[in-house]
């Protein structure tokens, strides 16, 4: 494996291990703790996809007339990763995007998506993220968490966007966490069984297939440039740290709901 990215991986375990043995896990007791969770979650899910897209317009021509941009192989990895997130199959062989899915888990479980329905239609009417945030009341660890992304979407440039991609994103779903959605499932079957499969192939095509085109696409990308990598190590420590504040404003709000029952 390339020397640079596994540098990065040495440097960025302990936050990984910090993310994925987060406290939040272990007081998802209740179906109700699970809507919490993915009334924040969701906005995650949301704006993965919109880093997404920006890394394939960046990397790919997207516009007309067409010309060839970058190299074949980053085209290629890209446009491949995009397939399978943005027109993925449901647990019914349809074709959806993950987020598309991940709407239908929260309907199916009783979770509350106004909030983010209202975000979404709100940025499609104004194209302002700020004001959508305040007409959807949209909790303040989300709001950073999606400023960040933004940020890194904004800067416009792609091995940035790749390394905040491939590390900051990929492979942060614990063990621990798929089992206590297999538990709830047992229980309510006809609640969580669409978060169950958005999970089960969230592991399957992204924590696999994905991961290693995305780490293909960074190496790529950074080549030999000690700066770019440098800069690319410090984007990806950023992101997993906002994660983890994510996950705190989660567990607090999780926490607060409890105490008031």
């Amino acid at each position: 494996m390339n020397h640079q990215i596994t540098k990065i991986q040495s440097v960025i375990e302990p936050l990984r291990q910090e993310i994925i043995n987060h406290k939040v896990y272990s007081v998802i007791t209740h179906l109700d703790d699970l809507k919490i969770f993915m009334q924040y979650h969701v906005y995650a899910v949301w704006d993965f996809m919109s880093l997404l897209k920006s890394l394939q317009i960046g990397l790919t021509c997207t516009t007309t007339p067409w010309f060839p941009v970058g190299t074949a192989n980053t085209r290629y990895l890209i446009n491949e990763i995009v397939t399978g997130e943005e027109s993925d199959v449901d647990g019914e062989g349809v074709r959806k995007s993950h987020y598309e899915m991940y709407l239908e888990a929260m309907e199916q479980c009783g979770a509350d998506a106004t909030a983010i329905h209202q975000f979404i239609h709100t940025l499609k009417e104004t194209g302002n993220l700020e004001q959508a945030y305040i007409i959807a009341g949209v909790p303040k660890e989300a709001r950073e968490f999606v400023d960040f992304t933004f940020k890194v979407i904004n800067s416009k440039t792609s091995y940035l966007q790749s390394a905040a991609f491939t590390f900051g994103r990929e492979d942060l779903i614990p063990n621990m966490f798929i089992s206590i959605v297999g538990d709830l499932n047992r229980k309510f079957p006809d609640q969580l069984s669409l978060i169950k499969y958005y999970l089960d192939r969230h592991i399957e095509v992204d924590g696999d297939h994905h991961s290693n085109l995305a780490l293909e696409m960074t190496a790529e990308l950074c080549g030999d440039d000690e700066d770019k990598w440098k800069a690319a190590e410090e984007v990806t420590v950023a992101s997993l740290q906002q994660r983890i504040n994510l996950w705190n404003g989660v567990y607090n709000k999780i926490m607060r709901s409890k105490i008031i029952a």
